[in-house]
């Protein structure tokens, strides 16, 4: 009995002097933690804008070797937050995965939509911005059409823009892209009902969607992890040099907010959230009725099983629609974001969605 008492009394110190010692070191790497936090290292990967129109830039990844097919993946990204999610880290970096398969890789930047931009619709970003892009980068890669990768709200535009100009579309893949809305498990589908949001006098008061309405959106969906878990995670690693660096990287990311043009975003509640209209075979580009049926290339769809933003079912079910027939489903145990960023997601996960790409475009012939 005295043996056991002793043991734990011993145990229990123990655990206290580590904590203690863990202590120290949290706050010896106070200058380590305000270094990340001023200079976090994103957005690494070496580029160079080669076109650019009114805030939108397209960015071309440098390659250090030719690449091994002729389709250029081009990389439509949501018009909500910054495109860099997609290049944060060496190491957790989709564009990095894409040009280790030996594809060229070009990615769509937005901008910073201003007062001026309120009036842009989807048919604006859709039938004149991408269209433009796809046609540049068709002319300087020489080739019929491209690969197209869209993620979220970038998915949901690159199907629009695949069902209007089909020809111009090698493959196309869909990442956590919301296009079929009729499910109601979600938040997201909860609090844009109509009866529950009216999306005509947020546009109306404000013109642009506000940057910290949608910030401040996502963030109570998740309102423990985001205000409380974060937080202690934060002051339990301090001492850990690799959490902080991933740490500040997502932080930056999360805090860099953009509106969204107003005209846009009204459509978008109307049209998809509250009238599905997508699925439906209801909606229109302009005087174009989108046709899903359009689309018939290969396609490859991406979801994570614990998405609380756009669920699996939401992205899926653009299968009966379509008229592919070579559909691949992966899922992924992660969150949206997670999806861009895990360690999990980065293993294999992406490797093998550009070995898709590589399989299905054109091979360049060696020699």
């Amino acid at each position: 009995m005295a043996a056991s008492f002793f043991d734990y009394a011993f145990d229990m110190q123990k655990k206290a002097w580590d904590e203690g010692f863990k202590q120290w070191n949290r706050l010896l790497n106070v200058p380590n933690v305000m270094e990340h936090a001023t200079q976090p290292r994103i957005n690494t990967t070496p580029h160079d804008v080669v076109y650019e129109k009114d805030s939108l830039k397209l960015y071309h990844y440098r390659r250090d070797t030719p690449a091994v097919v002729r389709e250029p993946v081009v990389v439509c990204y949501a018009l909500v937050n910054r495109p860099y999610i997609l290049d944060l880290q060496p190491d957790r970096s989709v564009v990095r995965r894409l040009l280790d398969a030996g594809l060229d890789v070009y990615l769509i930047d937005w901008g910073v939509p201003t007062a001026a931009d309120q009036a842009h619709t989807l048919h604006d970003y859709i039938c004149c911005s991408i269209r433009k892009v796809v046609d540049e980068v068709r002319l300087w890669s020489g080739t019929p059409n491209v690969n197209i990768l869209g993620y979220c709200m970038g998915g949901t535009m690159s199907t629009l823009y695949t069902s209007l100009y089909p020809d111009t579309v090698k493959n196309l893949a869909l990442m956590a892209a919301p296009i079929d809305f009729s499910a109601e498990d979600s938040l997201l589908h909860l609090w844009t009902k109509e009866e529950n949001f009216d999306v005509d006098r947020l546009i109306d008061a404000y013109g642009n969607c506000p940057a910290t309405f949608l910030q401040s959106t996502f963030q109570l969906m998740k309102p423990v992890q985001n205000f409380i878990e974060k937080y202690a995670g934060f002051v339990e690693n301090m001492h850990d040099d690799r959490f902080l660096e991933n740490y500040f990287a997502m932080e930056r990311w999360t805090n860099d907010n953009i509106p969204v043009a107003g005209e846009t975003f009204r459509e978008f509640v109307k049209c998809f959230y509250q009238r599905n209209q997508i699925v439906k075979g209801e909606y229109r580009l302009g005087n174009e009725k989108i046709d899903l049926k359009n689309i018939t290339c290969p396609l490859l769809l991406l979801a994570a099983e614990f998405d609380h933003l756009v669920r699996p079912e939401s992205t899926f079910g653009i299968i009966p629609h379509v008229g592919s027939k070579d559909i691949e489903k992966k899922e992924i145990r992660a969150g949206h974001v997670g999806l861009a960023v895990s360690s999990k997601a980065h293993k294999a996960f992406w490797p093998e969605a550009a070995k898709w790409f590589v399989e299905r475009s054109t091979p360049i012939e060696a020699g």
